[in-house]
């Protein structure tokens, strides 16, 4: 379905005062061919102009059923009796055929922090799973948005490449550029973009680790990296966004942006996984703390060969080296001990 645009239809303020004048003019006839009937009697022009006023004011009311006003980034699809005729997208007051009607399938389900549908009358469908809301006193708009609007997928848990749970929450900015996809390719282009949306994500973070894990590739060209969702958050939203892109390309609705909201273990793993980051950092302090304690030795020993402040044997050295070693990696402050006797 190609999207065709109505355009040099912005007469509904012509046809609007044509009509008021028309219908003052019925009632000015009606009077005047109601006088005449009851002084002269009924003649054939004053029948004709009574059932011609009366005919007007009873069905005058249906050319005002074409009259539609567009405020800016509104779009109304047209139909008439079942075909598709046209979409009117500029802002302004435009009189079409009043048995055209407006299409929008989605016109009442609200996407969850999406904006786009203000309180109707009807059930409110929510698109995510999220409770019908039921208000009174005002229809149901058919025109679409194409305003940039916000959809905030509820948190889904999902398997990372390693297989642990993972619980993360993205934003998508969409909007409508091809009106006559949205309403006609598909049932419900709100649902369908949610949908497409929990799809693409559980697609996408299946490839990538929690944090950087070793010997896995996640760009697919057979060589391993340090690619992770806590990591390359940047690159996972992109690879996100194209691949809802494609997924939604025949609704009409273009992808802006999608970013991750929210990421962490799922709860029945979250400790684990802590403690897991516990002796990580622990095991690369103490790592740090070796490789310095070493270093500090090399150079004493080092300093106190070159300024032959005392000669020592291996031995000494190696006890030498053991006591620094202790006091060094010691998790307390080291409590010396002075010799005053012999060293030997």
């Amino acid at each position: 379905m190609e999207e065709k645009i109505i355009s040099g239809k912005k007469n509904g303020m012509f046809v609007l005062l044509a009509v008021l004048l028309a219908y003052a003019a019925a009632v000015a006839l009606l009077v005047v061919s109601s006088v005449s009937i009851e002084r002269q009697g009924g003649s054939l022009f004053t029948t004709a102009g009574m059932t011609v006023s009366i005919a007007f004011i009873s069905l005058g009311w249906i050319l005002l059923m074409g009259l539609k006003v567009l405020r800016p980034q509104e779009a109304l699809v047209l139909t008439l009796f079942g075909q598709y005729v046209g979409t009117l997208k500029e802002n302004g007051f435009y009189f079409v055929n009043p048995f055209c009607v407006g299409l929008n399938p989605a016109s009442q389900t609200k996407l969850s922090q999406s904006g786009d549908v203000s309180d109707a009358g009807g059930t409110v469908v929510m698109a995510n799973g999220g409770q019908h809301v039921r208000a009174q006193g005002e229809s149901v708009s058919k025109k679409l948005s194409l305003k940039i609007m916000t959809l905030n997928n509820s948190r889904q848990k999902i398997n990372d490449c390693l297989g642990n749970p993972i619980e993360i929450g993205i934003a998508v900015t969409w909007r409508i550029v091809d009106t006559a996809k949205a309403v006609f390719n598909v049932n419900n282009y709100k649902e369908f973009l949610s949908l497409q949306c929990d799809s693409a994500l559980r697609q996408v973070v299946r490839i990538y680790p929690y944090d950087v894990a070793p010997n896995v590739d996640t760009t697919g060209d057979g060589v391993a990296d340090e690619g992770s969702l806590r990591g390359s958050s940047e690159i996972v939203a992109i690879r996100i966004r194209d691949e809802i892109q494609k997924r939604v390309e025949e609704a009409g609705i273009q992808i802006v942006e999608a970013r991750i909201t929210y990421l962490a273990y799922a709860p029945e793993i979250a400790a684990v996984m802590l403690q897991r980051q516990q002796a990580s950092a622990i095991i690369d302090a103490r790592k740090m703390i070796v490789d310095g304690a070493v270093g500090m030795v090399e150079m004493a020993l080092e300093r106190l060969d070159e300024k032959a402040v005392v000669q020592l044997d291996e031995e000494r050295k190696a006890a030498m080296v053991s006591n620094l070693m202790v006091v060094l990696c010691g998790n307390h402050d080291a409590q010396p001990i002075v010799n005053s006797g012999s060293l030997y």
